[in-house]
């Protein structure tokens, strides 16, 4: 019997999510941010790539402007006002120490209490083959909440080691723990979905698809979170 979902913790005020491409935290689990900002939380985007590797009928130059113009619009809609960007090449991340140290750096600037990121297993919640972007960014990102809170690694980095970290919450994970009630904020996660208008189109997809799709994986979830629409979560403790 499968287990039910339990919340994700609430004893936090500040989150860091890491992803590899603008879209990542849309389609993975924009409606649990935009709960947690409508609640006072604040959560900071990092983003490894802008993109440009993801629309197949426009150039990445021209792909770079577009994706984060819309990446920006769309973490707005979610009540998140910092983004940013690491210009790693889109498609080709790996799991390096030069990565391990941009992600430390990160985590020590901004101090987060919980980290999100999205799945670094083998396969994604659908059971499709997960992108080595996503794989090699949510192990990274994992790896430097360690890295952050330990002075002697990385010390040329200027901000003071931060240990901080309660939890991991890791979204499209074939192995979710933890849940986000997103009873009320649906129609926001719908609406930064559809910001994405232009990666939307290149996929083929026409206004007003996404509604469907994360309607349903809502309500699926939340036959395990006593029927509330939910967003899952293989939740991390450090």
């Amino acid at each position: 019997m499968t287990e039910n979902l339990q919340p994700v913790p609430d004893d936090w005020t500040s989150a860091l999510a890491i992803v590899a491409h603008p879209d990542d935290m849309e389609f993975g689990c924009a409606a649990a941010i935009a709960a947690w900002t409508a609640s006072g939380k604040r959560v900071t985007y990092l983003l490894l790539t802008r993109g440009e590797a993801g629309i197949d009928g426009m150039a990445p130059a021209e792909a770079v402007k577009v994706r984060e113009e819309e990446q920006r619009e769309s973490a707005a809609i979610c009540g998140v006002e910092s983004v940013e960007f690491l210009d790693y090449a889109d498609g080709t991340i790996e799991h390096s120490l030069g990565l391990r140290r941009d992600l430390v750096a990160a985590i020590r600037r901004h101090r987060p209490e919980l980290l999100v990121t999205f799945t670094h297993h083998d396969f994604t919640y659908t059971g499709k083959w997960n992108s080595p972007d996503h794989r090699n960014t949510g192990r990274a990102a994992l790896d430097a909440v360690l890295d952050a809170g330990n002075r002697w690694i990385f010390p040329d980095i200027e901000d003071e080691p931060w240990g901080g970290v309660k939890y991991a919450a890791v979204a499209g994970s074939t192995q979710p723990t933890h849940a986000v009630d997103v009873t009320d904020s649906l129609d926001v996660a719908v609406a930064s979905v559809e910001a994405h208008a232009a990666y939307l189109s290149g996929l083929g997809l026409p206004p007003g698809a996404a509604r469907g799709p994360l309607e349903g994986f809502v309500r699926s979830t939340g036959e395990r979170f006593g029927g509330r629409p939910a967003i899952p979560f293989e939740l991390l403790r450090f």
